[in-house]
């Protein structure tokens, strides 16, 4: 029997892999190390930005109502689900980055973007760009407490982001008993080492996430 594939990434994300995990026949483990929570932002006057730089779906989902002050922005945005969230918020996606958020924050500028403002998490990987004019976090990813990581013996976890990476490393007692299946390369690097096993997707999204754990799952038996 394969290895069950254990998603480690907060709600509503949790949830969206582990259907799409089960829906090709395998065992999904369900164990967020975090949540997704709204913050209190001030939003800028959408006359003063250019663009509109979103780098997560969470974004989108928990910015609120004040959202929509930037409708009339063009979108630059990270992966097709970033971009779908975007779209059904009824905002204007003219770029969607297939790798991470520098590098849409990069093509954003050859793109002749000058003055955009990114809606991001608390904790975030980019702290300025030239691009960048304002960055206001509308989220934050909080530790959930009290993880039963012995749930995760003998599975592939699935690794969204380079934090999700550090608290694995940081909660797991013996890695050895856990493949993993990075969505970057960064996400790999940040893990350390000591695991039964690492790949890192294809590209930088869930399903080839799911994909590449569901090789490492077989190839682990």
């Amino acid at each position: 029997m394969s290895r069950p594939l254990a998603v480690l990434r907060p709600e509503p994300g949790n949830a969206a892999t582990a259907q799409a995990i089960e829906a090709l026949g395998r065992t999904a483990i369900r164990l967020p190390l975090f949540a997704i929570e709204p913050l209190a932002w001030d939003g800028p006057p959408a006359t003063d930005h250019d663009a509109l730089i979103l780098t997560s779906a969470n974004a989108v989902r928990q910015a609120g109502a004040a959202l929509q002050a930037y409708a009339a922005l063009p979108v630059h945005a990270v992966g097709a689900a970033t971009a779908a969230a975007a779209r059904a918020a009824g905002l204007r996606v003219v770029a969607t980055g297939d790798s991470d958020g520098r590098a849409l924050l990069d093509a954003a500028e050859r793109a002749g973007v000058r003055r955009a403002l990114l809606l991001t998490a608390r904790d975030r990987a980019i702290a300025d760009h030239t691009v960048l004019s304002a960055i206001r976090a509308v989220y934050a990813s909080e530790v959930i407490e009290g993880v039963d990581t012995a749930l995760l013996d003998g599975s592939v976890a699935l690794v969204h982001s380079r934090r999700a990476a550090r608290r694995l490393a940081m909660l797991v007692a013996d890695p050895a008993t856990i493949a993993v299946a990075a969505i970057a390369p960064a996400v790999a690097d940040a893990l350390g080492s000591g695991w039964r096993a690492v790949a890192v997707a294809d590209r930088p999204d869930d399903t080839a996430t799911i994909a590449a754990a569901v090789v490492l799952a077989d190839a682990c038996d």
